[in-house]
């Protein structure tokens, strides 16, 4: 009798264990945030896209007008020690320099032939623009496309020893596609080059080339001399993506005001407030770079170490509580940053 009482409760024991995983299965299968903790933030993403596409509600959005905007460096992916389209730029001098010999004693190639990091670091923005101009420029599109997917194969981050394309956030890849699920439009809107960023964004974050809206050089049309035609990029500035840049650039090339954004800097304050600005339902979003461990801790909002990259001040941040824009706090409101790590 005894051993079938046991054999019942361990039964039952075995049963409710089971249905408890399923129940916690389930859970992940309906969460469209599991990489977010239960925070102000999370709930903030859910409430705001089920009030915006539930029908019937004093908030919803038409679907036309569901438009989401990301900025991408430090927002999607890392942006530290670096931003990544600069460490290309670098890396393409050595190619630049061998059709252009004369450059070699010239400043700042000069320096950044010579592999002394910390003489490249120091360099200036001045610098830097002219690196980004001898190294973007003067080619055909198509062969640019060509070199920046070679590059994007090849080169590793210093710190993780893996493609740049691999150090996006986890958190971000499920906002945008829980998004796109309801029915939202998501657009990349970077400081970074356009021609850089549509090389990889629909095969890393899911969003096709023309959805992408950045910094944006002229291009020559021309023949070659079997008769094609072809484009060449030319050092002519049509938009600069950054701060006001970024409204700008999304009237040009989206033509509607965005419903949500996400950002991360100074360079996104101007769309954050553009986004929170607009009429009905609105949600603007900032990352704080606060978990050195897992990612990088940078501000200087909140006492966090300055940085030149990234820059995320004070004022910022005190915009942001008084004008209910949401901070994300990488370091409490994600409980992972990579699909690969932590």
């Amino acid at each position: 009798m005894k051993a079938k009482l046991s054999s019942l409760v361990f039964a039952r024991l075995i049963a409710v264990a089971i249905l408890c995983v399923l129940a916690l299965d389930a859970r992940a299968q309906t969460d469209p945030l599991p990489s977010w903790n239960d925070s102000v933030a999370k709930t903030a993403i859910v409430d705001f896209v089920k009030a915006t596409t539930t029908q019937g509600s004093p908030q919803f959005v038409a679907a036309e007008e569901r438009i989401a905007t990301f900025d991408q460096d430090g927002t999607l992916w890392v942006e530290k020690p670096m931003y990544s389209q600069v460490i290309y730029c670098l890396d393409r001098v050595p190619a630049v320099v061998k059709a252009k010999p004369e450059l070699a004693e010239v400043e700042p190639f000069k320096t950044v032939m010579s592999g002394n990091r910390e003489a490249i670091a120091r360099l200036s923005m001045q610098d830097l623009e002219k690196i980004l101009v001898a190294t973007l420029t003067g080619m055909p599109v198509d062969e640019f496309r060509a070199e920046a997917a070679k590059w994007l194969d090849t080169a590793r981050d210093p710190r993780w020893k893996r493609p740049y394309t691999e150090l996006t956030y986890l958190p971000m890849h499920e906002v945008m596609q829980y998004l796109r699920g309801n029915g939202y439009k998501t657009y990349i809107v970077t400081g970074g080059g356009q021609d850089f960023v549509r090389v990889y964004a629909e095969r890393v974050y899911g969003i096709p080339p023309e959805q992408v809206v950045g910094t944006a050089g002229g291009t020559k049309y021309g023949y070659a001399k079997d008769g094609k035609p072809f484009l060449t990029k030319e050092p002519r500035l049509l938009l600069n993506d950054d701060k006001a840049g970024k409204p700008e650039g999304i009237h040009l090339m989206i033509g509607r005001r965005p419903v949500v954004a996400f950002g991360n800097s100074d360079g996104d304050r101007e769309m954050l407030e553009y986004t929170k600005a607009g009429a009905g339902a609105r949600l603007s979003m900032i990352v704080m770079h606060d978990d050195a461990a897992r990612e990088y801790a940078y501000g200087p909002a909140q006492g966090l170490p300055e940085s030149k990259v990234g820059t995320f001040t004070q004022a910022v941040y005190d915009e942001a509580k008084k004008d209910g824009w949401v901070v994300i706090s990488m370091k409490n409101d994600w409980k992972r940053i990579f699909a690969w790590g932590p």
